[in-house]
């Protein structure tokens, strides 16, 4: 079955609880509505609902499968419903909060806590559009995509990999502090067993082992996805997607263009992250935050007594020089001639 919108819910809908305020966003594996509960308290309900499997017409519930695909559907099901109860377990201020999951109309749903903001994607285009430079700062960006990490480190503890990072799914609350949203860990699943479902990853973000049906992944796939969402930071775009780049890596043009602007450090640490051998990437995520951390040492303010010293040797200099071009000027304009 070909991808096709799906109907959303519709709007004060009431379901386990819970009435559907409006739909807020949508993509191919899933629907993500406003909602509020019993108390009144505003909450996120994320639907599972495969656009490439499942149809649900205007004014219905209960989407449509067909018997071929009702196997493949049941898959993603269990996936998605495990992935909300592995979440479920973590508690930490930088990975999206899950409070509820429950089943109802052939699917299944995933409740987490409703924050307000805008996602990274919405900043840096925010950004582009005025034409700031640099895009984004460099100050920012160590300082945000640290905390990001903070989030991913107590994910990958708990034995979950994000394998969907992007600045899409990088959530800015109003002080700025990052949520990580939208886990793709069943959409893995479904792409191994199904090829019909690949690729389901934003070209750019995806590491190269999951462009391969057995592919090895792990952090260091989760990290490639954090270089190139700092390169977005930085560009205003996703990276060459990893694919293109086995038959013609264009990025070092790139890095380059984003000297001066960025500092070496930055860059070098953007470079690890997307190498396309995954064992040449940093292996956790430690180990990116402490390459993250270190920053080119601030020049030392001179004092008075070194300004006025450095001032006479520059005059000395200077004059030496002007000596040397007078004793010269014959052979260089004879050289220009």
């Amino acid at each position: 079955m070909a991808a096709q919108n799906n109907a959303p819910l519709p709007d004060g809908l009431e379901i386990a609880g819970y009435r559907i305020v409006k739909k807020i966003a949508s993509g191919g594996f899933s629907i993500v509505y406003l909602a509020s509960d019993e108390d009144g308290n505003a909450v996120a309900i994320k639907e599972y609902l495969p656009s490439s499997l499942a149809l649900r017409q205007q004014g219905e519930l209960v989407p449509a499968i067909s018997n071929e695909n009702l196997p493949i559907y049941r898959i993603g099901l269990k996936c998605f419903f495990e992935e909300g109860r592995a979440l479920a377990r973590i508690s930490h201020p930088n990975v999206v909060s899950v409070i509820n999951f429950f089943r109802a109309n052939e699917t299944v749903y995933m409740v987490m806590a409703y924050e307000s903001g805008r996602s990274l994607q919405e900043h840096i285009l925010r950004r582009r559009d005025k034409g700031e430079k640099p895009l984004v700062s460099e100050r920012f960006i160590r300082r945000m995509f640290n905390q990001v990490m903070n989030g991913l480190r107590e994910v990958h503890t708990n034995k979950l990999l994000h394998l969907d990072l992007k600045p899409a799914n990088i959530y800015l609350r109003l002080d700025g502090t990052p949520i990580l949203l939208d886990f793709g860990a069943a959409r893995q699943t479904l792409k191994t067993d199904i090829p019909k479902l690949y690729p389901m990853y934003t070209p750019g973000f995806a590491a190269p082992e999951l462009y391969l049906k057995n592919g090895n992944l792990g952090p260091w796939t989760d990290i490639y996805s954090i270089g190139a969402s700092i390169f977005a930071c930085m560009v205003g775009a996703p990276p060459q997607p990893s694919d293109q780049r086995k038959t013609s890596d264009k990025m070092e043009g790139h890095y380059r263009k984003l000297e001066g602007l960025y500092s070496t450090e930055l860059i070098e640490v953007v470079r690890w992250c997307l190498q396309l051998d995954p064992l040449e990437r940093p292996q956790s995520v430690f180990a990116l935050q402490k390459a993250l951390a270190i920053q080119a040492q601030p020049q030392r303010e001179l004092t008075f007594m070194e300004k006025i010293t450095l001032k006479f040797k520059t005059l000395i200099g200077s004059a030496k020089r002007k000596k040397v071009e007078s004793d010269h000027t014959t052979i260089q304009e004879s050289t220009l001639n």
